[in-house]
């Protein structure tokens, strides 16, 4: 059974940092291309952050670029979501997902984490 489970979110004044994890069992993460997305209060859920199954790649939202960073430890079978200088608008539910090599999609979803920027 695939499980993803989102944790280090929480409640940070604006400018202030967190990091996010999210722990993966019931597949091999170096397989996959890990991504972070978020979804704010009555919005779409939106693309954050990905990075290659080898971390040899990253890629950003706009909105995030220059702040976030995303990372992995395949060893620990954990990926990472650095968030520095945060805004009002990070405010969402943060979801780390897993998406095959192969594919275009993301199959494979988080529960997701409550991030609320405080001004």
């Amino acid at each position: 059974q695939v499980q993803l489970v989102e944790s280090g979110g929480g409640l940070v004044q604006a400018g202030g940092s967190l990091r996010l994890s999210c722990a993966v069992s019931g597949l091999t993460l170096s397989y996959y291309d890990m991504g972070w997305f978020r979804q704010a209060p009555g919005k779409e859920r939106v693309f954050v952050a990905r990075i290659t199954w080898y971390g040899g790649s990253t890629f950003y939202a706009d909105s995030v670029k220059g702040r976030f960073t995303i990372s992995r430890d395949n060893a620990k079978n954990t990926i990472y979501l650095q968030m520095n200088s945060l805004i009002l608008e990070d405010t969402a539910v943060y979801y780390c997902a897993a998406r095959p090599r192969s594919s275009s999609m993301f199959e494979y979803w988080g529960q997701g984490t409550q991030v609320t920027v405080s001004s």
